[in-house]
């Protein structure tokens, strides 16, 4: 912050993320598109479940979690509350999926696939937690190609010197 009312634009940002769902991936990537469309700097660094969406094999097959997400509502955004027990309905993920993917589709929001190819074309950095690839027994010919680099917690902070970092 230079004064009180001027405040220092963003310069570079570093998005973590750790959650395999439609839900889990898509906050992260539209953040780093946006990003990137504002002449930020952009990286993704993807641990845990959420590497499901940089694995060449997962990538075009993530689904909405259904069970265990207090916030799932039907049909709509503002419908009545899923209870726990009717997300583990069997079809239930498959038809909040595809909901979902309509939605998703209207707004010209591009699957994931394409939206990694935009954002590394873009010249965001693509990244793959190295504990969670070793832990995972993954190796580089998993992941699609727009994964710059496996890299440890260690690298990507040292990455993100100066970002700010972001937990979705």
């Amino acid at each position: 912050m230079t004064n009180d009312n001027e405040y220092e634009p963003i310069k570079k940002v570093s998005i973590i993320v750790s959650r395999g769902s439609l839900d889990g991936i898509y906050p992260g990537l539209i953040m780093a598109n946006g990003a990137r469309m504002e002449g930020i700097e952009a990286s993704l660094f993807f641990t845990f479940f959420g590497l499901h969406a940089v694995i060449e094999k997962k990538m075009d097959n993530i689904k909405v979690a259904t069970v265990g997400n207090p916030a799932m509502c039907v049909p709509s955004a503002m419908g009545p509350g899923l209870p726990t027990w009717m997300g583990a309905l069997p079809g239930m993920s498959w038809f909040a999926t595809g909901m979902m993917k309509k939605e998703i589709e209207k707004l010209d929001i591009p699957p994931i696939r394409e939206f990694l190819e935009m954002i590394h074309d873009a010249g965001g950095e693509i990244f793959a937690c190295k504990a969670t690839v070793e832990m995972f027994h993954l190796a580089k010919a998993d992941f699609c190609k727009q994964v710059d680099d496996i890299i440890s917690v260690g690298q990507f902070y040292e990455k993100s010197a100066g970002a700010q970092i972001i937990f979705t």
